[in-house]
């Protein structure tokens, strides 16, 4: 196992490194550089006049004669960042500027992030609905539930792709662990019971996801801080939406109730609130996906001691890192390669296989692809393209 990290020495580091550089991970530079009179004229004026009269005419030329072919907006209110919660949006931008690093390396996509000064819902879709001519999808960024995923579904009748990653990125990333840990522990999907503790914007899009599955477990238990969603506290719209998916099961109690003979837990949460005990009460060869951060809801070695036969976290120094840049750059590659309108259900399941299906052989250690590793974002890609060139849409 990889040496823990000492947070607050890397911390130190990371904002040396963005110092040395002269502020942020992130810059501007033009494809052609400026060197002749000649080149000014083309890359301005008079040159710019005839691309932006042919875009007049025709506004589907905007893909092939500007950057919006190969662009995506990472925006963010700055509400829900990381695991540090509600910083604003000045304190944002170091992970919208890590974001859009991370689309140019991993898809070759020019990102560009923007923090915006608003948690207002309208206010947020007011300015994404602007902003959106000029980019080829919109990834949201740590947002906070409920407003994130009120927004996402406002926003889908945009002509181009609206995802929100902390969302539906995270589930794909959990479903292709599932399928890979399904494989190790011979289950089988309609077979679980399935508890997902957190029901904001991730417990929401992973609850949604495994039951959109053909064979869709046999439960879904549902909690949030105060125990199992139930009917008298879904007083929020997303949850009251959780309650309606096929196979969310409401019975009354807390976490430890819900653990009971469970064979899946995933966490959405906050660190230290399953117990071995709670572990011990599972079935047999328990699953448990402790996704919080930094400090997961419960710990590998603790969870492996109380029988656990398959441990996922959200950290880089565990094995099995649940790790959404396995998804979103692939995602938004396949998306605008094909220029589809929106990211369907149909494209995410189609990316949550394809990640699964890149580990050959998975091991206790090992059920997703590294993220450094083979290419992954191009696989990911041709399968959502063609999973969008399938649904026959225009």
């Amino acid at each position: 196992m990889k040496d823990k990290i000492d947070h607050e020495n890397f911390g130190k580091l990371c904002c040396e490194q963005r110092k040395r550089l002269g502020g942020g991970i992130l810059q501007v530079l033009p494809k052609e550089p400026i060197l002749t009179e000649q080149d000014l004229s083309t890359a301005y004026t008079p040159g710019v006049a005839e691309p932006c009269l042919r875009i007049a005419r025709h506004p589907e030329d905007a893909y092939r004669l500007t950057f919006k072919a190969n662009s995506v907006a990472v925006i963010s209110d700055g509400t829900a960042v990381l695991g540090l919660g509600n910083i604003g949006p000045a304190a944002a931008l170091p992970v919208m500027e890590g974001k859009a690093v991370l689309f140019k390396t991993f898809a070759n996509i020019d990102a560009v992030p923007l923090v915006l000064d608003t948690t207002d819902v309208d206010e947020l879709e007011r300015t994404v609905r602007l902003l959106s001519p000029t980019f080829g999808g919109i990834n949201l960024e740590d947002i906070s539930a409920p407003r994130c995923v009120e927004l996402v579904e406002r926003l889908q009748d945009l002509p181009i792709p609206v995802f929100h990653d902390d969302q539906d990125g995270t589930a794909i990333v959990t479903l292709a662990a599932l399928h890979n840990a399904l494989r190790l522990t011979r289950k089988h999907m309609p077979e679980l019971k399935v508890v997902i503790n957190g029901a904001g914007a991730a417990g929401y899009a992973i609850a949604k996801m495994l039951t959109r599955q053909s064979e869709p477990p046999r439960e879904v238990i549902v909690c949030d801080s105060k125990g199992i969603l139930t009917g008298d506290r879904a007083n929020v719209y997303h949850k009251k939406a959780i309650l309606e998916m096929p196979n969310v099961r409401s019975q009354k109690g807390g976490l430890n109730d819900a653990m009971a003979e469970a064979d899946v837990f995933i966490g959405v949460s906050k660190g230290n609130v399953v117990s071995k005990d709670m572990v011990r009460r599972m079935n047999r060869e328990p699953i448990l996906f402790a996704l919080a951060n930094p400090q997961p809801e419960i710990l590998p070695d603790d969870a492996f001691a109380a029988g656990a036969a398959i441990v996922g976290t959200g950290r880089s120094d565990y094995p099995n890192q649940i790790n959404n840049v396995l998804a979103f750059p692939g995602l938004f590659r396949g998306a605008l390669d094909i220029r589809a309108h929106s990211i369907t259900p149909e494209m995410m399941l189609a990316a949550a296989r394809t990640l699964a299906g890149l580990v050959i052989r998975p091991n206790r250690n090992e059920i997703l692809p590294k993220t450094m590793g083979r290419p992954i974002a191009k696989a990911v890609a041709a399968a959502v393209a063609e999973e969008w060139l399938k649904s026959g849409t225009e």
